[in-house]
């Protein structure tokens, strides 16, 4: 991967002009968040993250969609666990970077997507963003914003968007917290932090991340593995999980009975 040069994969696009890093998820029309591109964004972000010359990592979807969210297809009993592994090991990277994370966001940005947006420094959005956690509606649920949301807008909100499964417009998002500023265009206010962050040290900011999440790192590497325990060994085997996923796949109304 070179300094100049944009690299094209097969889900996402990851272009280096330092100060800053551009992932961009590639994968249309919704940008759904898939094993194969858990995999080039680990893969990425391991490669950026050593590149001394990077101060910033930016995420971005397309005009259509930052992304609706991890494939529900991955979630059937077999699958999930190295669905979840794949899957939180990217959001690990992106806690754990010593490099400023940026989400630019537009139109849909659910479930995983909402996840990866969640756990950057800094979210800038559009004002026509929708967001949300909607996997309640299949009986599942989300397991890093069920660790993560409550600091970020409060447990009354995270409750209620976690556990309904109601979505927020971007202004709403910004109200709550979830985005730092909206703008018709995000990447003006993306160019604008990528300025400021390119005349600070990198180091200065590494160790920065490093002490601001230094105690909630603990929790959230503690809950989520929690998180993940009872999504695989409890959640998994309940006969409404397996119907919610049916029932998306097959594209009908799910029938719960409680088990």
């Amino acid at each position: 991967m070179s300094t100049s040069a944009q690299s094209a994969l097969n889900r996402i696009t990851v272009a280096l002009k330092p100060p800053a890093a551009r992932i961009v998820l590639n994968n249309p029309p919704l940008n759904v968040i898939d094993v194969p591109m858990m995999d080039e964004l680990r893969a990425a972000l391991e490669q950026v993250d050593a590149r001394p010359e990077i101060s910033a990592i930016v995420f971005a979807g397309s005009e259509q969609a930052f992304s609706s969210g991890v494939d529900i297809a991955a979630h059937v009993p077999d699958r999930v666990r190295d669905m979840l592994t794949a899957f939180h090991s990217v959001i690990r990277w992106v806690v754990d970077s010593n490099k400023v994370t940026i989400a630019s966001v537009r139109r849909h940005c659910l479930g995983g997507g909402a996840e990866l947006a969640l756990m950057c420094d800094v979210v800038y959005a559009s004002p026509d963003s929708v967001w949300g956690f909607p996997e309640i509606k299949l009986a599942c649920y989300a397991p890093v914003a069920s660790v993560a949301l409550s600091a970020v807008v409060g447990q009354k909100l995270a409750a209620e968007l976690l556990l309904t499964g109601r979505t927020l417009s971007g202004q709403e998002a910004l109200d709550a917290g979830l985005v730092n500023a909206l703008a018709e265009d995000p990447e003006v206010l993306v160019a604008e932090c990528v300025q400021r962050v390119s005349q600070l040290s990198p180091a200065a900011l590494a160790l920065a991340k490093k002490a601001f999440y230094g105690w909630h790192a603990l929790h959230f590497d503690k809950g989520l593995a929690r998180a993940e325990q009872i999504y695989h060994d409890e959640l998994m085997r309940t006969a409404d999980a397996q119907e919610g996923i049916a029932a998306f796949v097959e594209r009908r109304r799910p029938k719960w009975t409680g088990k």
